[in-house]
C-alpha cells in the first residue's frame, strides 16, 4: 500500500504506512487493558491513560527522529523526511546522497538516542515530581521514562538489524 503524506515539519516530509493506524489502536487498547487490569481503574480512565500513553509514545518517536535530523543537518548531510510504520519510524535521506564516511553515519545515528536521553531525564524528573501524588500521572511518567530509556536510548547499544544500534555497530566496525 502507498504511504499517507502527513505534511512537512521542520523541513522534513512526514509520511506514514497504513500499519501505523492498526498498531496505534493496538497500543492504545493494550495500554488501556494493562491499566484497567493492573491498576484496577475504571474503563474510561484506563482508555484515557492508554491514549495518553500512545501520545507520549509518538511524541517520543518524533523527538528521537528530530534528534537524528538535527545531527544530520549539523553533519552536512540532512534528512529529507521520515516514514512512520508500525510503532516506529525510518529516517529518509536523499536518493542521490553520495557515499559517506563512517563518521557521518555514526554522528547521524547518535542524534536520536541523544535526544531520547534528554527525554529520559525529563521523564525521570516528572516521575520524581509526580511520585508523592501517585495515581495516573505517576504511572504515565513511569511509562514515559521506561520507554525512552529502553526503546529509544539504550537500543543504541543493541544491534537489532533495523535500529540505531545496528547502524552504529556496522559503521564502528568499518572505521
Amino acid at each position: 500500500m502507498e504511504d499517507f503524506k502527513l505534511g512537512h515539519l521542520a523541513g522534513l516530509e512526514i509520511s506514514a504506512r497504513p500499519s501505523v493506524i492498526s498498531w496505534s489502536v493496538t497500543i492504545w487498547v493494550g495500554l488501556a487493558a494493562l491499566v484497567a487490569l493492573w491498576l484496577k481503574t475504571p474503563v474510561g480512565i484506563a482508555l484515557g491513560m492508554g491514549l495518553a500513553g500512545l501520545i507520549l509514545h509518538w511524541f517520543s518517536e518524533l523527538t528521537h527522529q528530530f534528534g537524528h535530523a538535527v545531527a544530520a543537518r549539523r553533519a552536512g548531510y540532512p534528512m529529507t523526511g521520515l516514514r512512520l510504520w508500525g510503532v516506529l519510524s525510518t529516517t529518509l535521506y536523499p536518493a542521490d546522497e553520495p557515499a559517506l564516511p563512517a563518521e557521518i553515519h555514526i554522528r547521524r545515528a547518535l542524534g536520536g538516542p541523544i535526544a531520547s536521553l534528554g527525554l529520559t531525564v525529563l521523564a525521570w524528573a516528572l516521575m520524581l515530581v509526580a511520585r508523592p501524588a501517585g495515581g495516573p500521572i505517576w504511572w504515565l511518567a513511569i511509562f514515559f521514562f521506561t520507554e525512552n530509556l529502553l526503546v529509544f536510548t539504550l537500543q543504541a547499544f543493541i544491534p537489532l538489524g533495523f535500529n540505531d544500534g545496528a547502524t552504529l555497530w556496522h559503521w564502528l566496525r568499518r572505521r
